[in-house]
């Protein structure tokens, strides 16, 4: 396999450039795969998971510390967990199109491997962990922040531990007893790099957030619904 050549379009999608792109063949590697082969040199992508989740949490720790300079450690804590985990990994992934450069054996592939949660989140820790080894922690860093901009700049920002789509229903129900309502209206750019538009109502307060993924598009509505519905009640 012409590493270099196949992994191309990929490397474009993280906005990175890989010296060895046997790297990243080897985080999209799965076990059922290997166990396939006749290779007996062949190596799966779980030790670079393994590195890959350190990589993941060594660069968002610091990056949470210096947007939310005021945040206590706990919340820190909790909302890097939120972000760090297969749930959040698997979104990425699929934004990132990881699904189809997945290396599975013939099991995996016939119950639609390339789309669980937890080969996906794997996969990503792996190709973290391979820019990591290829290029340095600046060059992983660069990455893992690029991709998870939109989640640090929705994280919820109150000390209480709720985000801002939660804190937006316990104050409406409190009053009006109204649950908030999210649609996506608009969907834009590339399948890698998608811009989702979404508008929230609730009552007589109707706003529209916009981010990189579905998430961050409504936590983005709500925080503005939030400041607005607040205003109203003041």
């Amino acid at each position: 396999m012409d590493a270099q050549n196949n992994y191309r379009k990929l490397q474009e999608i993280l906005h990175c450039q890989l010296k060895n792109p046997a790297l990243l063949e080897e985080a999209l590697r799965h076990s059922s795969y290997v166990n396939e082969q006749l290779d007996a040199d062949l190596r799966d992508n779980e030790r670079l998971e393994f590195l890959g989740d350190a990589v993941l949490n060594l660069v968002i720790g610091p990056l949470l510390m210096q947007t939310y300079p005021q945040m206590h450690e706990g919340d820190l804590s909790r909302i890097r967990a939120n972000m760090v985990n297969e749930t959040q990994l698997a979104e990425i992934a699929r934004g990132l199109s990881l699904g189809p450069y997945l290396l599975l054996g013939k099991g995996e592939i016939q119950s639609n491997g390339q789309e669980k949660n937890s080969l996906l989140a794997n996969a990503f820790e792996a190709v973290v962990a391979a820019i990591y080894l290829d290029s340095g922690l600046e060059a992983a860093a660069a990455v893992v922040q690029y991709h998870f901009r939109d989640l640090v700049e929705s994280a919820p920002t109150s000390t209480s531990g709720q985000d801002h789509k939660s804190r937006l229903q316990e104050a409406v129900q409190s009053t009006i007893k109204e649950i908030p309502q999210y649609r996506v209206v608009d969907e834009s750019g590339p399948d890698h790099e998608k811009t989702f538009t979404v508008n929230m109502s609730v009552g007589t307060v109707q706003t529209q957030g916009v981010g990189r993924s579905k998430k961050a598009a409504e936590q983005d509505a709500a925080r503005k619904g939030l400041e607005l519905f607040e205003s109203k009640n003041d």
